[in-house]
Order: C-alpha cells, then sequence, then structure tokens
C-alpha cells in the first residue's frame, strides 16, 4: 500500500543498477548443483516441483552473490540469458549490459553488501526482498527484484528501490519479521494458493475499488506495518488510505503480477493518481497468519520519465 504522501527518491544511478543483481546468499536456499541450462527441463533431477522452485531461488542469488560481491561475471555466462530483459529503467537489455555493470559497481563500491531478508518463488517467477547498502555504515536503501526464468535461466527482471529513512511513523523498521514465529523464510507451504486467493481478493476489494471496509474482513486488527509511513493496525489504515483516497480521487491501481509461497503473498501494481501521471510502482508484501493479513511491507518508486531499455518499469 502506498505512503500518505509522496515518498522521496534518493537512489543513485550506480544503486539502481545494483538492484539489476538479486542478492547475496539466503541460508534456506542452497547454491544450485549444476549449470546446465537444461536443468529445468529434465525435472530437476526428478525432484519435482519443490526441486525446481528452490534451483530458481539458488540461482537468484547466486548469480548475485558473485556479480555483487566478487565481480565475478562468470555467473551471468552460466545462469543468464543473452536476450535477458531488463525492467530497471537505468539498465540496457542483455546480459553484456549486467556483465558491465557488474564490474563497474564492484570496482566503485568494493564493500557493498545485498542483505537478502526474505525470498520466496512460484511458477516461473523469483521475487527477493533485501536491503542494499553500497556505503557500510549508511542504511542504504530497500529494493525488491523479480526474476522471470526460462530454460532454467533468469530471462527477465524487474525491481522496486526506495530509501530507507532515519525513523518510522510505527517505529518498525522496513525489513523485520516481526508476526509470530518470527522467520523471514515463507511457512504453511499447502496453505499458497489459499493465501493467494485471499490477498488478490482482499487488494482488489482495498485497493482497486477503495473499499476501506476491506481491512474489517482481511486485517488483523492490530497488524504489523512496516511502511515507513504508517502506524499498525487497521484504525491507523483505515485513517491513512482513507486520506490519501480523498487526495487522490481519480486514483486507479493495476496490480500486474501476483507471487505467493505458503504464507508470504507479493503484489506487483502500478498506481496511477490521475490522468497523464506516469505513476508509481509499488511492491506490497503481506504475511498472512490464520486467514488473516497480520503483517505489511511495501517498496515504492516514481516511474522516470526516460528509461534506458523502453520497456516500463512493470
Amino acid at each position: 500500500m502506498p505512503p500518505t504522501s509522496p515518498a522521496r527518491r534518493a537512489a543513485v544511478a550506480f544503486l539502481a543498477a545494483a538492484a539489476v543483481l538479486g542478492a547475496v546468499a539466503v541460508p534456506a536456499v542452497a547454491a544450485p548443483r549444476s549449470t546446465d541450462a537444461g536443468h529445468a527441463a529434465h525435472g530437476y533431477g526428478g525432484y519435482g516441483d519443490a526441486a525446481r522452485l528452490g534451483y530458481q531461488k539458488a540461482v537468484a542469488v547466486t548469480v548475485a552473490k558473485g556479480v555483487f560481491e566478487r565481480g565475478d561475471t562468470k555467473v551471468v555466462d552460466r545462469f543468464v540469458r543473452s536476450d535477458y530483459i531488463q525492467h530497471n529503467p537505468t539498465v540496457g537489455d542483455g546480459s553484456a549490459a549486467l556483465k558491465g555493470l557488474a564490474t563497474s559497481i564492484h570496482q566503485q563500491f568494493p564493500d557493498a553488501k545485498y542483505d537478502v531478508e526474505r525470498v520466496i518463488s512460484q511458477g516461473d517467477l523469483v521475487m527477493l526482498h533485501s536491503n542494499v547498502i553500497l556505503v557500510p555504515g549508511t542504511k542504504g536503501s530497500a529494493v525488491i527484484d523479480i526474476f522471470r526464468f526460462q530454460g532454467g535461466k533468469i530471462a527477465e527482471h524487474w525491481d522496486v528501490i526506495q530509501s530507507v529513512p532515519d525513523t518510522t511513523a510505527s517505529g518498525n523498521d522496513m525489513f523485520s519479521t516481526l508476526s509470530s514465529p518470527k522467520t523471514s523464510q515463507p511457512l504453511d507451504h499447502r496453505l499458497t494458493q489459499a493465501n493467494k486467493k485471499l490477498v488478490t481478493k482482499a487488494f482488489d476489494e482495498l485497493m482497486v475499488h477503495k473499499d476501506l471496509t476491506a481491512l474489517d474482513r482481511y486485517w488483523d486488527a492490530g497488524y504489523l506495518q512496516h511502511n515507513p509511513q504508517m502506524q499498525n493496525g487497521v484504525a491507523a489504515g483505515k485513517a491513512g488510505l482513507g486520506g490519501y483516497f480523498a487526495s487522490a480521487p481519480q486514483l486507479t491501481v493495476t496490480p500486474k503480477r501476483i507471487i505467493a509461497e505458503g504464507d508470504l503473498v507479493a503484489v506487483h501494481s502500478l498506481y496511477v493518481n490521475y490522468p497523464g501521471d506516469r505513476g508509481t510502482v509499488i511492491l506490497d508484501l503481506f504475511r498472512v497468519r490464520n486467514g488473516k493479513i497480520v503483517e505489511h511491507w511495501d517498496i515504492t518508486q516514481s516511474v522516470p520519465e526516460t528509461s534506458a531499455n523502453g520497456n516500463g518499469m512493470i
């Protein structure tokens, strides 16, 4: 969900470029055992869909770790398609552009860290939620990457980037997991489709149709908020979103893709406040427990006037 006032942008070109690279290793995701692009087509060693999703996660973090922290462009050759499609507006298409950026970023920011907080995968998509710190000692930026896989390799990439503020309205940071159990890993995988259905309906009623009573139906009354400009709970949500809807009566919200794994559901959307507005891309991430939304993270980024690739941010 959007902040109640326009988000301030402080991302520099290198930071925007960095988001294309994904994230460093996630403890629960092992490195892929094979670099063969045919790995996907042959059933991932016969272990089925769970292994395929795990492989995709591992590839995403392996590419990021090699490229971003070590400047190892060989992982791009192994795991990224040469015709890679890019939606970060500062970066060109193709694996060659990615390798060039990787070299530049590593040279400019040799101590940069891409700290992954959570990773989920569904179908051919992987989502990484990360804290990117180019310069040690700074708060850095919140980044969400979405990677699309084809034939076992990364084929397409979207991202959303927002500077991490010094303080938040709720006192919650932009990354931690506060609802119980306090784990960043997706849980209750048998409920993936049910949770995706619930969040899809809740988001449609609340954000697309602007029905504030949806908060009573689908959200826990004391849900935990990580949007830095909003406080915890349904009452605060109604006040904040009610003010936003009143200030933007022509608002249109268009969900473009929804990714779910277990109790985590991500909604990637375009918000347009008025006709002619280029819009804002927002990635909302929800945690569902016992049939209610109990926690929410988001990252927002305004759509710029120009793009290095012409593909659009979403």
